[in-house]
């Protein structure tokens, strides 16, 4: 995993409880629900960016 490779189970630890005193505990999984959807969004963009750029263009269109 590549969390684990940069961070210790200790540096995870802290890092988890200075997020839910900054936050706090309600706060906490909807930051987390957004983190997602956007990192999703993020992903499904750049999938559709190298699909078009791969995709040859109609033989029968002009361009403009």
């Amino acid at each position: 995993m590549l969390l684990a490779d940069i961070f210790s189970p200790t540096d995870l630890i802290v890092v988890v409880v200075v997020l839910l005193l900054i936050f706090g505990g309600k706060r906490l999984p909807g930051l987390a629900r957004s983190i997602g959807s956007a990192t999703s969004e993020f992903k499904k963009g750049v999938d559709e960016g190298s699909r078009s750029d791969t995709a040859k263009p109609d033989e029968g269109t002009k361009p403009e």
